[in-house]
């Protein structure tokens, strides 16, 4: 199996709100399976995490674009993401007709996972362990979806971002990474469409403001793995249906991080 062949596409929790972008996007994963491309689909999920959370009563907390993950919220994080939102994904799949497998990041050992930082709770840090269970499925055929709920040498669960989930099961096959989101990609302070983006460039924005939150914790993550594998990594949207007509294509959407 070609390294190369593979194509990690992340998709955020807004995408679960929106059933045609499901249909959109599944579509353009079946297009891009049956042209021969390899797929693994990593999802987050916090709009339905928000939501559960607060049906029990309990408060959702950020920091530097993070969510803090008491140990009391784990089990409903968990369930929302590896749960309700995974087999909404593998839903949209099956009606597209695309064969799916789900799974998070504690399956087959494809991570080794640690507490990023005491003040965030359980949070974690993963970093790329065994490709097995990956190079299987998609031998197969299959696209495998995956959440990022992640789990320690002792047994905890963990919650990841879903931007550094991609990040690091594209450094652990090899693959290109897309990171999609609800906007058209990393966007200047007029809102206008940024085509290219290099370490000093987003340095630069991050200390004007203009790439915050939860954009900078993207942007940096994606910024890691262009490095990494010394190739760009493209941020773009699942909502524009032009640029995941180009994915099929094989040409540059989005925003390209250059290592």
């Amino acid at each position: 199996m070609s390294a190369n062949n593979v194509l990690v596409l992340k998709v955020g929790g807004a995408l679960l709100q929106c059933e045609m972008g499901m249909e959109r996007l599944m579509n353009t994963a079946r297009q891009l399976l049956e042209s021969g491309q390899q797929v693994i689909l990593v999802h987050g999920g916090g709009y339905l995490v928000d939501e559960q959370l607060k049906v029990n009563g309990m408060d959702t907390v950020k920091l530097d674009g993070l969510r803090v993950t008491p140990a009391e919220q784990m089990p409903i994080i968990a369930g929302a993401l590896a749960g309700t939102s995974n087999k909404l994904l593998q839903g949209a799949a099956r009606k597209a007709g695309v064969r799916s497998v789900g799974m998070s990041l504690c399956d087959g050992n494809l991570v080794s996972a640690v507490i990023k930082d005491e003040r965030l709770g359980m949070v974690g840090e993963v970093s790329p362990q065994d490709a097995a269970l990956l190079h299987f499925a998609m031998s197969q055929g299959w696209l495998p979806i995956i959440s990022s709920i992640a789990m320690s040498d002792e047994g905890e669960l963990l919650n990841v971002n879903a931007d550094q989930a991609a990040s690091v099961l594209a450094k652990l096959v090899g693959a290109k990474l897309v990171l999609l989101s609800d906007v058209s990609g990393v966007l200047d302070g007029k809102g206008k469409l940024i085509e290219s983006l290099d370490s000093q460039s987003i340095s630069e924005l991050v200390q004007q403001g203009v790439i915050e939150k939860g954009m900078k914790v993207k942007v940096e993550a994606a910024l890691e793995v262009a490095q990494w594998l010394g190739r760009p990594v493209q941020v773009a949207s699942w909502r524009d249906a032009q640029q995941l007509a180009a994915l099929v294509r094989g040409e540059a959407i989005g925003t390209q991080i250059q290592p």
